[in-house]
């Protein structure tokens, strides 16, 4: 019985041994794994970056559509926001008096002819009978300022029809460009003129729409110091997105066509101009919309996010320095990807980083690099 029970702890040592010898052999294994870190070798590359601005839109052109005469509105010949085209009669204004003024001046016109060919036939009657000493000279001369006194009467008859036929002309309000019409705030029988507050209609040329934005002082200057100045920017920086209201960005590119040649005294900032197609007329004066400038970076260099920490405001990345981990400060530049960063200061080309997870490491940890 002892010998049976002997054996029996001898087994149970040996047993509990291999256990042993097993849980070792996994934390060995654990420790190992849990020293195998993906690095990354420092070096330089291009990034394609963006930067985002608010922007207002406006119409190529926006015109205020308001009558040169006074008069009732007779006839609306357009709807709201439907396309109009130049020359297009959108208003028509009582004509009944402007017709009648017409007349009028026709009427006088004729008549100033009348009396300048009675002056003119009297004048070279007149000389006639001078030439046989019939008359005098004063007799000629009041024939003769008879004759001027009838060609200026027949000049202010003839303006007067002129202004008469314009103004039957300016009953016909028609649109100065081919675009959209805005709402209409006024209705037959209203009673207009060319003082009115409030337009008769707004016309947007829409076949372009220009996008505004603001950037700072001191980005214009770093565009002039990247292009040499503000008209090679315009002629070669790359085209433009915008992003509408809804979220989606818009199928056509545009590019930046101007740039203020002042500073906002009160914010500091230039304001800019992207143009933008719109031949589906999707995109409406008076809108609101996100220009997104791309932002080429060449020869830099780039680095994971998940290769940096931060720590009391600055950032932080592990580079491997004699098999061990070394915390080295970087800046960074301000805009990023979403998923790099470029680093400014803090690093070289040729440096070995931890490549991700520096948030769970610390200062001195062996590194088996497993490099990517």
């Amino acid at each position: 019985m002892n010998m049976k029970k002997s054996w029996k702890a001898s087994c149970l040592c040996a047993a509990a041994v291999l256990m042993l010898v097993a849980s070792c052999s996994s934390e060995q294994k654990q420790t190992h794994e849990a020293t195998q870190y993906k690095t990354l070798v420092v070096g330089k590359g291009d990034m394609m970056l963006s930067r985002e601005y608010s922007a207002r839109l406006t119409g190529r052109q926006i015109v205020e559509v308001r009558p040169q005469v006074s008069g009732c509105i007779t006839q609306i010949l357009t709807g709201e926001g439907e396309s109009v085209r130049k020359g297009q009669v959108l208003f028509v204004i009582d004509q009944v008096p402007y017709r009648a003024a017409l007349e009028v001046a026709v009427a006088t016109r004729k008549s100033a002819e009348a009396r300048l060919a009675t002056a003119s036939m009297n004048y070279t009657n007149e000389q006639a009978l001078q030439q046989g000493h019939v008359v005098g000279d004063a007799s000629v001369a009041t024939m003769r300022n008879a004759l001027s006194e009838a060609e200026a009467a027949l000049a202010q008859a003839k303006a007067q029809e002129v202004n008469a036929r314009n103004n039957l002309s300016y009953t016909e309000v028609r649109s100065p460009v081919n675009g959209v019409a805005s709402m209409i705030p006024w209705h037959v029988g209203s009673l207009v003129s060319s003082s009115i507050a409030e337009p008769l209609v707004t016309v947007a040329d829409d076949s372009e729409v220009y996008a505004y934005f603001s950037i700072t002082e001191s980005q214009v200057l770093d565009l002039v110091a990247q292009y040499g100045s503000i008209e090679e920017f315009i002629s070669k920086a790359a085209d433009v997105n915008l992003r509408l209201s809804n979220g989606q960005v818009y199928a056509e590119p545009g590019r930046i066509s101007a740039v203020s040649g002042t500073v906002d005294a009160s914010t500091g900032a230039v304001t800019l101009r992207a143009t933008f197609p719109n031949a589906q007329h999707l995109l409406h004066n008076g809108g609101s919309a996100t220009v997104i400038v791309p932002l080429h970076r060449k020869d830099c260099i780039v680095i994971p996010q998940e290769a940096t920490y931060e720590l009391q405001n600055r950032t932080f990345v592990y580079r491997v320095v004699g098999g061990k981990t070394k915390t080295t400060a970087v800046t960074l530049f301000s805009q990023n990807n979403g998923k790099e960063y470029i680093v400014e200061q803090g690093l070289s080309v040729g440096d070995t980083i931890i490549a991700e997870g520096a948030g769970l490491l610390k200062e001195g940890v062996e590194v088996k690099a497993d490099e990517r």
